[in-house]
């Protein structure tokens, strides 16, 4: 039974291989001259004002995960809709857990004020 999965191994170390190998094949060989006028920041052609990175707050942060978590979460929707007549009365109520947990984490993040933009 594990023999099945020899392919899939096989590929992720092949691949992983491959990948540390260009970064230090690119580190190694790449090119390393910095000057002020490589370093420099550009944006639109308009010098910066202000330093460069800047303190941002962690609302933005919670936002963003915030939305990263449930898009993701409403993609299963897809398949489900999919084989809906499949599944049947079981799927359903699958769906509504699945929905639930996802209500009860949005009312969570609600609740704590993640959600509000000052």
């Amino acid at each position: 039974m594990l023999q099945d999965y020899l392919p899939i191994a096989v590929l992720l170390i092949i691949s992983s291989g491959l990948a540390v190998l260009i970064v230090i094949i690119g580190n190694i060989i790449g090119p390393r001259r910095e000057d002020s006028r490589k370093m420099a920041p550009y944006e639109s052609g308009m010098q910066a004002i202000g330093p460069g990175t800047r303190r941002m707050p962690v609302r933005f942060y919670l936002i963003a995960v915030l939305f990263i978590l449930f898009d993701i979460e409403v993609v299963f929707f897809l398949p489900w809709a999919v084989v809906f007549r499949q599944l049947g009365v079981f799927g359903l109520i699958e769906m509504f857990v699945f929905i639930a947990i996802l209500l009860v984490g949005y009312v969570y993040a609600w609740k704590k004020g993640a959600l509000e933009w000052d």
